[in-house]
């Protein structure tokens, strides 16, 4: 009997710190997350709206979209992880994630102009100012 418990003790200690640890890391970089969260909503709710007025509502997409959010969170976390758990690498989540975040917020963009929300010439001027390099548009 004291052995059961034991075990059970242990492994009651051990998710503890697992779902201690997460929490805290969480927390600390809850703008990350939910920023991170923020866009990909906004990016799926724009794009679902978009697909319904294109071809009607498909359930594939709109799953699609917590797929993704839940693959980036994951990708977050272990960035997180990485950059907490060495020194010198305090860059590295804004690195991977920074420019992904742009270009999700350029997919918001396009999929409100889809929607009809933002006239299309405001999108395509953003566009031009972000693309400066490649010229302006005919």
């Amino acid at each position: 009997m004291k052995t059961s418990s034991a075990i059970v003790l242990s492994c009651t200690g051990i998710a503890t710190f697992i779902c201690s640890y997460f929490f805290n890391l969480t927390m600390d970089n809850a703008e990350q997350y939910l920023g991170l969260i923020a866009v990909m909503f906004l990016d799926g709710f724009f794009g679902i709206i978009a697909g319904i007025k294109r071809e009607g509502f498909k359930t594939c997409k709109a799953l699609k979209v917590l797929r993704t959010t839940a693959t980036w969170i994951i990708i977050l976390t272990v960035l997180l992880m990485v950059e907490r758990g060495f020194i010198g690498t305090g860059w590295l989540s804004e690195t991977i994630l920074v420019p992904f975040l742009v270009f999700q917020i350029i997919s918001v963009l396009k999929n409100a102009s889809m929607v009809g929300l933002i006239k299309s010439e405001l999108v395509n001027t953003i566009l031009d100012r972000i693309d400066k390099h490649k010229g302006n548009r005919s």
